[in-house]
C-alpha cells in the first residue's frame, strides 16, 4: 500500500468530499493562496475557487459563526482555526451555539460543521500556541471530538466528520503533519466511536491518542525487549468513546496506563481513569497510572518545553511501576 503524509491524507479527504458534495466548502485564515498554516489545502484555491475556499480576516468568531450559519442552512463547512489556542476567541459560537442549536430547536436544525484545528507542543512556539485543550470540548454535550494519530485514521475520520450532521471538533497534532503512513487509494470511511488497537499485548494496556500514540509505540518496542507486552489502545475519537473496547482490553491485560500530552488536572486522562475504576475495577490487578503533561504553561525554551510533556521514558517508567 502507498504511504503518504498526514497532511496529504487530510488534503485527499477534503478533495474527495468537495468533489462528492458541492455543499462542502472551506473557510479560515491563510487557507487560500498559502494553502493553510500546515499546507493541507495546497492547490485547493486554484481547484475550487474563492467561493468554496474562503480566505478570511483574522477573526475566529467570524470563521466559526459563518460556518454555523452556513451549516444550519444546508451547507457542510469546514472551518479552520489555525491553533487550538485561538478557539478561546470563538468559544461562545462553539459552546453556546454550535453545540446546542440542534437540541434547542427540537432536532429541527442540524449543524454539520467541522472545526479543524491543531494543538500540542514541540515546535517552540510558546505558551499561546502549544496548548492541548481537547478536554474543554470533551466536557461540552453536543460536540464530537476527534483526534487521529495516523494518515489512515485522519483521512477516514475527516470524511466521516464532513458527513456528520453534528458539530465535530477535529484536532490534529502539529508534530505529525509530515509523518507518513499507509493509506488505500480506494475510498473508505472510519466510523466514530470505534477504537483501534495499534499494537497487541497481554501485560498492560496503554491508552494513548494523537501524538502520544507514537511515543507509546516507542515505549512498547523498548519494553518488548524485556519481555513486557504492551497493548496500545488508540480511541481515535474521544467523543464518542469506545468504552466497550477499552474495557475489553483492560480485562485482557489487567493493567492500564493512560498517556496524554494535556496537563492532568481536569483532564480526559482523569476521566478515563474514573470510567475504568467505575466500570472495570474488578479486572484491574494494579491501580491505573496516568502519564500526562505538567500543570504549567508551555515554555518557549525548547529544553523546558520538552520537560513539560510525556516521553517514551515516562511511559516505560509507568508501565514498570504498575507491573511490580
Amino acid at each position: 500500500m502507498r504511504e503518504i503524509e498526514y497532511r496529504e491524507a487530510i488534503r485527499e479527504a477534503v478533495i474527495e468530499e468537495m468533489d462528492r458534495d458541492p455543499k462542502v466548502f472551506l473557510i479560515g485564515e491563510d487557507i487560500g493562496k498559502y494553502g493553510g498554516a500546515f499546507r493541507a489545502y495546497k492547490g485547493l484555491l486554484e481547484k475550487y475557487g474563492p467561493e468554496r475556499v474562503i480566505n478570511t480576516p483574522i477573526s475566529e468568531a467570524a470563521i466559526v459563526g459563518a460556518g454555523i450559519g452556513a451549516a444550519v442552512t444546508g451547507y457542510r463547512p469546514i472551518s479552520e482555526l489555525m491553533f487550538i489556542d485561538f478557539t478561546t476567541l470563538a468559544m461562545d459560537q462553539i459552546v453556546n451555539q454550535a453545540a446546542k442549536i440542534r437540541y434547542m430547536t427540537g432536532d429541527n436544525l442540524n449543524v454539520p460543521l467541522v472545526i479543524r484545528t491543531q494543538g500540542g507542543a514541540g515546535r517552540g512556539v510558546a505558551a499561546q500556541h502549544s496548548q492541548s485543550l481537547e478536554a474543554w470540548f470533551y466536557h461540552v454535550p453536543g460536540l464530537k471530538v476527534v483526534m487521529p494519530a495516523t494518515s489512515y485514521d485522519v483521512k477516514g475520520l475527516l470524511k466521516t466528520a464532513v458527513r456528520d450532521n453534528n458539530p465535530v471538533i477535529f484536532i490534529e497534532h502539529k508534530m505529525i503533519y509530515l509523518n507518513k503512513g499507509p493509506v488505500p487509494e480506494e475510498e473508505y470511511l472510519i466510523p466514530f466511536g470505534v477504537a483501534d488497537i495499534k499494537r497487541e499485548g497481554s501485560d498492560v494496556t496503554i491508552f494513548a491518542y494523537s501524538n502520544m500514540v507514537f511515543k507509546s509505540l516507542e515505549a512498547a518496542a523498548e519494553l518488548e525487549k524485556e519481555g513486557i507486552g504492551c497493548e496500545i489502545f488508540d480511541p481515535r475519537t474521544l467523543v464518542p468513546l469506545d468504552e466497550e473496547a477499552l474495557i475489553k482490553s483492560v480485562k485482557k491485560t489487567g493493567r492500564l496506563v493512560i498517556v496524554s500530552e494535556a496537563c492532568q488536572r481536569g483532564s480526559i486522562a482523569s476521566d478515563i481513569c474514573a470510567k475504568i475504576n467505575q466500570k472495570a475495577f474488578d479486572y484491574l490487578d494494579a491501580p491505573v497510572k496516568i502519564v500526562a503533561g505538567l500543570n504549567t504553561p508551555i515554555p518557549y525554551n525548547s529544553t523546558l518545553e520538552q520537560a513539560c510533556i510525556p516521553h517514551k521514558e515516562n511511559i516505560i517508567g509507568a508501565v514498570k511501576e504498575i507491573l511490580l
